[in-house]
């Protein structure tokens, strides 16, 4: 079976074709821009660069970029299928599912009502989400998954996951954690438990998803046992553009001092704080590279993180009664390796010792510590589509 992952953004759409009978990556590319004269288009063949594209092509709807996807796909100049016909099953990333969804799903006309119940927790993406899952449903003719970002988390125990306001909040509101990066944490934390045995009863696991966002994960027996992001992506660990977890009441404060809307002082803290507000940047080579030049703000970046790093896996590790392993991937987590060693070397009391030589290796899976390390350290690239494409045929071979 080849299946069609897709990641439907507000003004995006991702793709990547996936062959499952080997798991292997046939195509992929993005539509940005989408309702705009400016979209652009890109499309790779990691077999044959002489099929890929990039280029400007007006797209005025998600509608109209799934079908300049699939017209690609089959194309004789940039193609990897004959026809449609072989496409057996679509997966699509969706944001938040709330507590209606603990696992991915086949889409139906109710669940598409439930996901539309959880607009209020992911404004911007799960409209999107869906967006792209009827424009799937208007051009083909094939069984359609809904793989859920917050559905890993749903073991997370009720005292991990409520926060401390008046009940009724959590009864009529749904307000609670619901954590985010769930594929990525459910990919990575399953291979390391692969590489410590392959048995997931009796593991403790820390999972740490290091990019523009960021999350650190605690996952006990395979598990999802707690995490950092909470209600929305927005708590946690200093990010790209947020600015994770503050006092509450500083909120009040700004607001009141700069006159700021609640909607203002949303998008402050989403899109113009974390890394962006203390360096001016959101960009870790760059922070990287003025930190080694002596950029003071750059360096206050790179300790503000792995300070946090070293907090929440040495929270979690306590939490759990214990650690075995700590993973590292996205696109911090697997490219910078001064992160790894800073956190290991504050994390030496429970165990961890680094191979620098190992750590400084880029681009693949390695285990980082050396050979009887209390603690085993590894580096996880994550492949989150590859976890929507098993959960799609699984659930179409099912049916």
């Amino acid at each position: 079976m080849k299946v069609l992952v897709i990641n439907a953004g507000s003004s995006s759409l991702k793709y990547q074709l996936i062959d499952m009978e080997n798991e292997n990556l046939l195509a992929k590319g993005i539509c940005e821009q989408i309702g705009d004269d400016n979209a652009t288009f890109t499309h790779k063949v990691p077999s044959d660069t002489s099929k890929n594209i990039k280029e400007a092509h007006p797209l005025k709807d998600h509608s109209e970029a799934i079908q300049l996807v699939l017209d690609t796909l089959v194309s004789e100049e940039h193609g990897v299928i004959k026809s449609m016909d072989e496409i057996g099953a679509v997966g699509h990333r969706v944001l938040h599912g709330a507590e209606k969804f603990s696992s991915s799903v086949l889409v139906t006309e109710e669940m598409k009502e439930a996901v539309k119940e959880c607009f209020k927790f992911g404004p911007l993406h799960n409209p999107a989400n869906l967006k792209g899952i009827e424009a799937c449903e208007k051009i083909m003719d094939v069984p359609q998954v809904a793989v859920f970002d917050t559905g890993f988390h749903q073991t997370m125990p009720d005292y991990a996951y409520m926060y401390a306001l008046p009940y009724e909040f959590y009864e009529k509101d749904g307000i609670r954690k619901y954590g985010f990066h769930g594929t990525s944490h459910r990919y990575v934390a399953g291979r390391c438990i692969e590489l410590l045995g392959g048995k997931a009863e009796g593991t403790k696991i820390v999972t740490c998803h290091l990019g523009n966002g960021s999350s650190i994960s605690a996952v006990k027996d395979g598990k999802c046992f707690d995490t950092t992001m909470g209600l929305t992506p927005l708590e946690g660990i200093i990010m790209g553009t947020r600015c994770g977890s503050i006092d509450p009441a500083i909120i009040p404060v700004i607001m009141k001092s700069h006159n700021l809307t609640p909607d203002e002082m949303d998008t402050l803290m989403n899109k113009k704080s974390g890394m962006l507000g203390i360096a001016g940047t959101s960009d870790n080579r760059t922070i990287e590279q003025r930190a080694k030049d002596g950029d003071e703000r750059a360096k206050l970046v790179e300790s503000m993180l792995c300070h946090q790093l070293t907090k929440y896996i040495g929270a979690f590790a306590a939490a759990m009664g214990g650690i075995d392993a700590v993973v590292f991937t996205g696109g911090i987590g697997e490219n910078n390796p001064q992160y790894r060693t800073r956190v290991a070397e504050k994390l030496k009391f429970l165990g961890t010792d680094i191979d620098e030589e190992k750590n400084h290796i880029r681009g693949e899976e390695v285990e980082i510590s050396v050979p009887g390390s209390k603690v085993r350290m590894f580096v996880i690239p994550t492949n989150e589509e590859l976890v929507i494409a098993r959960d799609t045929m699984e659930i179409v071979n099912s049916l």
